[in-house]
């Protein structure tokens, strides 16, 4: 069959029109988790001096001008379709915003500019937010170029949403340029909202690329060994010191700092600055960032609401299953089988268990030398909303040792500085055990029935069920030895005479 005449699956592009920078992203499938395929952003810093002219810059309008065009035509020849315009704070607050709308239509006939309020701008940014933590609790801060939008959400609802004009542009043109000022401006400002109290022991989510700068530049003073910001996460303390340095350095100071990005040199006091307001305002316990925002919200529109109500981390799992897997059939099996592995398990671990089964057989199309470590960075460093970073430790490193990666092997060292003790010992469980139900099934569910594990009375038992097509060989009893030191059990044995003899018992 010819490439060509493969199904190709539906794209979207947006196209983020900010007062500090445009970007286009160029979404695949319709999916749970959002998947970008192309991400291009443009720094045009539209809104510069919008505080003291009320006009978009000029020299940004020229380049916007050319930027669309280029973006339309990108969509277009990766045949993404919708393709939207979306245009925020700097837009909608500027004089000529109008006529700029209207130079965009001439350039792109067909393309309309959505010009967002402020109310509809938060709306996105929850709803991209939610689309990988569904259960935020907390208040959400969503800072641009010229507008900063707040959300309250409370177990996955909004209750209510703001926009303040503490965007790092306005904000740096509103204090002329001095952070000090700057300080009585956004504390004037989130005064003005009074829900933002009730976030106190709560979750701060910071979406925006100058609060993901602020991350870039903790994780490389920390030496952080995972270089994703989405899901990163500091408790208060961290948070306020972070946002203390940077608010108090000079630029040759900030210049010098390591993961700065030099574009964001100007913008980090100022993120900083109203970083720090907001964690007093909120109360909040700890920071938590998300690459996810306005363009992801965007997308889950286009997304059928029966999909949109899937938990993200199964959904992603079963997504990569279907992608790299042998048998869509067995991951249910494999959940059932390795429940009794387990004698106490939160809901988190149950979920984390099942997303494993789904995920165990994404080598099986690898080199057999490497798929311990294709599957852990396949998983470690996936793109997507659905994996918080503690997550992606413990799903690469029990893949990893499903794969029979020994524990200490040296590519596994992200893993375990990310994992505490009691997680490192259920991936080892968990992984052993995959590795044993595979070992036992050949990777086939039918197979994979005529076997049982029973845990009771110090003892890990393996039943293998008398004419199912397995039986206790070498590596079959290697691996449960192996699987009963890993869980602290002596390992046995046992073979029923077929289905109605001792197999249904317990």
């Amino acid at each position: 069959m010819s490439p060509l005449s493969l199904a190709e699956p539906p794209r979207a592009a947006v196209v983020d029109l900010g007062s500090n920078s445009v970007r286009l992203v160029v979404f695949e499938g319709r999916g749970r988790n959002p998947t970008a395929i192309f991400n291009e952003k443009a720094v045009l810093r539209l809104g510069r001096g919008l505080h003291q002219t009320g006009r978009l810059n000029d020299d940004g309008v020229e380049q916007a001008l050319t930027v669309l065009r280029r973006y339309h035509a990108l969509a277009r020849a990766m045949h993404a379709d919708p393709f939207d315009i979306l245009a925020t704070a700097a837009v909608r607050d500027a004089a000529n915003g109008p006529a700029f709308v209207r130079q965009v239509g001439a350039a792109l006939p067909g393309v309309g500019v959505r010009v967002l309020t402020g109310e509809q701008e938060a709306h996105y940014s929850a709803a991209g937010l939610l689309c990988g933590i569904p259960a935020a609790d907390g208040i959400l801060a969503d800072i641009g170029g010229g507008s900063m939008e707040l959300v309250q959400l409370v177990a996955g609802e909004v209750r209510a949403a703001r926009t303040l004009p503490l965007g790092v542009l306005r904000l740096s043109d509103s204090a002329g340029g001095d952070p000090v000022r700057a300080r009585a401006i956004a504390e004037e400002a989130l005064e003005s909202v009074p829900w933002l109290s009730e976030g106190i022991g709560r979750d701060l989510y910071l979406v925006g690329g100058a609060w993901r700068a602020l991350a870039r530049i903790h994780m490389e003073q920390t030496g952080y060994p995972l270089a994703i910001v989405h899901h990163y996460t500091l408790d208060r303390e961290e948070a306020r010191d972070l946002s203390g340095v940077i608010g108090s350095a000079n630029r040759r100071a900030l210049e010098r700092m390591p993961g700065i990005s030099r574009r964001r040199v100007d913008d980090m006091p100022f993120a900083a600055v109203v970083l720090r307001r907001l964690l007093r305002a909120t109360g909040a316990r700890r920071v938590v960032f998300s690459a996810n925002g306005l363009r992801e919200g965007w997308f889950m529109e286009l997304v059928p609401e029966a999909v949109r109500a899937e938990a993200p981390l199964l959904a992603a799992g079963q997504e990569m299953a279907l992608r790299y897997g042998r048998s869509p059939s067995l991951p249910p099996a494999l959940f059932e089988w390795t429940a009794p592995l387990f004698s106490d398990e939160s809901p988190e671990a149950v979920r984390l268990r099942e997303a494993a089964c789904w995920l165990s057989d994404i080598g099986s199309h690898d080199h057999p030398e490497y798929r311990a470590q294709q599957a852990f960075f396949r998983v470690l460093r996936a793109p997507g909303v659905a994996l918080d970073h503690h997550a992606r430790a413990f799903l690469a490193l029990t893949l990893a040792l499903r794969y029979e990666a020994e524990p200490d092997m040296g590519f596994l060292d992200t893993a375990r500085m990310l994992l505490d003790f009691a997680s490192l010992r259920r991936a080892e469980i968990l992984g052993t055990g995959l590795r044993l139900a595979y070992t036992l099934s050949g990777g086939t569910a039918e197979l994979l029935a005529g076997t049982r594990l029973l845990r009771g009375q110090g003892r890990l038992t393996l039943v293998l069920q008398e004419g199912s097509g397995v039986f206790a060989g070498d590596s079959v009893t290697r691996r449960l030895d192996r699987l009963a030191q890993a869980a602290g059990l002596e390992a046995s044995t046992h073979v029923t005479v077929g289905p109605g003899g001792e197999f249904g018992l317990t």
